[in-house]
């Protein structure tokens, strides 16, 4: 299972799953998709993790996924189609990211552990490891 199936799979509410999915496996589908993350409503709040107020620049982002996990690479999910369906280095995709209100979604351990952004909202999303 590749990051984004992993990703919406894991933190998309049940009911939008295989929408977003089928968003995701085309062009036109991830557009809308992508647009739609500016204000996303669809993540499932049980695996949403806050992120402190004081905590929400990206060094101190990164010393938090790290610690969880995260290694030094990602996959990008973003409205941001200079970034949008790519791997990158996770402390540069978080630098780019936050702060900028952009629709986001880095993928740090696929379907276990992401960070999200919209213009609300800024969170971690964490799943205990599948055995």
């Amino acid at each position: 299972m590749n990051h984004e199936e992993a990703t919406v799979r894991a933190f998309i509410l049940p009911t939008k799953r295989e929408r977003y999915l089928g968003f995701l496996s085309n062009k036109n589908g991830r557009t809308k998709f992508s647009l739609e993350l500016a204000h996303f409503k669809s993540l499932n709040p049980m695996y949403i993790v806050p992120i402190l107020p004081s905590h929400q620049n990206s060094s101190l982002i990164a010393k938090i996924l790290t610690a969880k996990g995260a290694g030094p690479k990602c996959w990008v999910i973003s409205a941001d189609p200079k970034f949008d369906g790519q791997e990158m280095d996770l402390d540069a995709a978080l630098r780019e990211t936050i702060g900028r209100g952009m629709g986001t979604i880095i993928s740090c351990i696929p379907g276990e552990l992401a960070y999200f952004e919209d213009e609300d909202f800024r969170c971690i999303l964490q799943r205990e490891r599948q055995a």
